[in-house]
């Protein structure tokens, strides 16, 4: 059995596999996954699990190099969504794109991890970097 904090299968074999660049989304409960994108559903009812527990279990695992956000996430002021605040020390600044535009980028990722989470636009794309 794993010693560390991710102990999901797919996920984190998803993880293991990824390299420089590749980009891993995690969702909201509502954000479509693209087809053709590996879909890891988490989902289990509304705020199980949350983006912010979600996010903590792949940060143990996953160098992040560049963290993308849609700017409809951001407040009145510009200023971070709670579940980013609750990670903000273990995640570079992040890149933000209109929603549209992060909803492109996802056609990309390795895979699409869906929570349970509820907040609008709670939505964040993982740039895996190097550890080394």
């Amino acid at each position: 059995m794993k010693r560390t904090t991710l102990l999901h299968a797919e996920l984190s074999g998803v993880i293991a596999g990824m390299g420089h660049g590749d980009v891993l989304v995690i969702g909201d409960a509502g954000l479509p996954v693209p087809p053709g994108v590996r879909r890891i559903d988490l989902a289990l009812c509304k705020g199980v699990p949350s983006v912010t527990q979600v996010l903590d279990a792949v940060l143990s695992e996953l160098k992040v190099e560049t963290a993308v956000i849609a700017r409809e996430s951001l407040g009145a002021q510009g200023e971070m969504p709670r579940w980013w605040a609750d990670n903000a020390d273990r995640l570079p600044v992040a890149e933000t794109l209109s929603h549209e535009e992060f909803k492109r980028l996802s056609q990309r990722a390795v895979a699409v991890v869906r929570t349970g989470e509820f907040t609008p636009y709670a939505n964040i794309a993982l740039v895996s970097g190097v550890v080394f």
